[in-house]
């Protein structure tokens, strides 16, 4: 938390200089570069691990883009949806509970208008779901599981779940993976992706704003 509480105030360009990164154009076509920055500044272990980042303390980071308005810009992502017929696993023992169960989340301006370079990291903060935010996240994700079982993932849209998306997750149209179909049996389909929706992570920030006062 020092080493976050640090990044405060300055820019992304700033934070870059001092690793000798070069900062993209535009990040539509470098995904993920603010999350690998901040990962590196950091010294996040985990890397693409199913642990959370900061894997022997049990902490993953995330990186929350907010607008002009201070309400996030976009989703967050968690992790990949497990969609193997094989047995899955419960809430407990899932990816998306163990990445949510504590969580550093570096705010940073993203407004459209503001060079890469020039936005600023905001006040990094930890948070934990608390039993509501828990109980949200676990019905979710209970759904989807249930109707990915059932062969109903294509049936799944972005419109779906409370806190958590599932969207498709893949750099290409060519990567494919197996999953359960309508009929019972494995089928080719996109790899998907577990998500935050933003309205969610709003209602975090504006309780931790409202507790810092």
């Amino acid at each position: 938390m020092q080493r976050a509480t640090r990044l405060a105030g300055r820019t992304l360009g700033h934070v870059a200089m001092d690793y000798g990164i070069t900062v993209p154009r535009d990040l539509k076509r470098a995904k993920g570069w603010t999350g690998k920055l901040m990962e590196l500044a950091l010294g996040a272990t985990a890397s693409t691990l199913p642990e959370p980042d900061f894997e022997y303390i049990g902490v993953e980071l995330k990186t929350l883009p907010i607008g002009v308005n201070g309400r996030p810009r976009e989703s967050t992502y968690i992790c990949t949806v497990p969609l193997a017929t094989a047995k899955r696993p419960d809430w407990h023992d899932s990816t998306v509970k163990k990445k949510l169960s504590r969580v550093l989340w570096v705010p940073f301006e993203a407004d459209r208008g503001l060079g890469i370079a020039l936005r600023r990291i905001s006040n990094p903060f930890l948070w934990s779901p608390d039993h509501l935010q828990e109980r949200i996240l676990r019905g979710d994700w209970e759904e989807f599981m249930e109707r990915i079982a059932l062969g109903e993932l294509d049936h799944i849209n972005a419109r779906h779940g409370r806190a958590l998306q599932i969207r498709p997750k893949a750099a290409n149209a060519g990567a494919v993976m197996r999953t359960a179909t309508a009929s019972g049996e494995p089928g080719p389909t996109l790899p998907r992706g577990f998500y935050l929706r933003s309205g969610f992570t709003w209602e975090i920030l504006k309780k931790v704003q409202s507790s810092t006062f």
